[in-house]
């Protein structure tokens, strides 16, 4: 049944068009067009998150953090393994992904490490690159209170996940 999703609502959309007296493929054309722009116009702003957590993971400052804050995070509940994926998850999902994955096949999937890392991405974002590519698209230019709040509610979402990996 899900193979026939997408289809189904191409069709449904097509006959909208039609209906609405809508040309499809001009709209199309223009809708690429303005993509295309897009994507330049983002592209800076994605190289820039890009370099910037290649340059934390080589220097070795998720590191340095990682063994800095591990305390404060086993304090709260959080395995101090985990201190390197809630460091690099609002900055990258790629890389993110690749730490879930050395868990993942480190602590086993069952073990409650890889259960509070699946949470963990699974309730959380890219803050920074969602910021990035958001906020450069648009008027408003001040992330004084923004980007803060997302990173608190990230911690926030981090200890409650380990939590309820406890507790379930």
């Amino acid at each position: 049944m899900s193979n026939y999703i997408l289809p189904i609502i191409f069709i449904l959309l097509f006959i909208f068009c039609i209906f609405k007296k809508v040309n499809v493929y001009d709209t199309f054309i223009k809708g690429a067009k303005g993509a295309i722009k897009l994507v330049v116009d983002i592209f800076p702003f994605i190289a820039a998150i890009m370099i910037a957590v290649a340059l934390l993971r080589v220097s070795g400052i998720t590191t340095w953090l990682t063994r800095l804050c591990a305390p404060v995070f086993n304090f709260l509940g959080v395995p101090a393994e985990l201190c390197e994926l809630v460091f690099l998850r609002p900055f990258t999902g790629s890389g993110s992904y690749a730490i879930l994955e050395n868990i993942l096949s480190t602590y086993g999937a069952d073990s409650y490490i890889s259960r509070c890392a699946c949470v963990i991405m699974g309730c959380s974002e890219t803050i920074f690159y969602v910021a990035t590519i958001y906020f450069s698209q648009t008027k408003v230019k001040k992330l004084a209170y923004a980007i803060p709040v997302a990173l608190l509610c990230s911690v926030v979402g981090t200890i409650l996940a380990c939590l309820l990996c406890k507790v379930i």
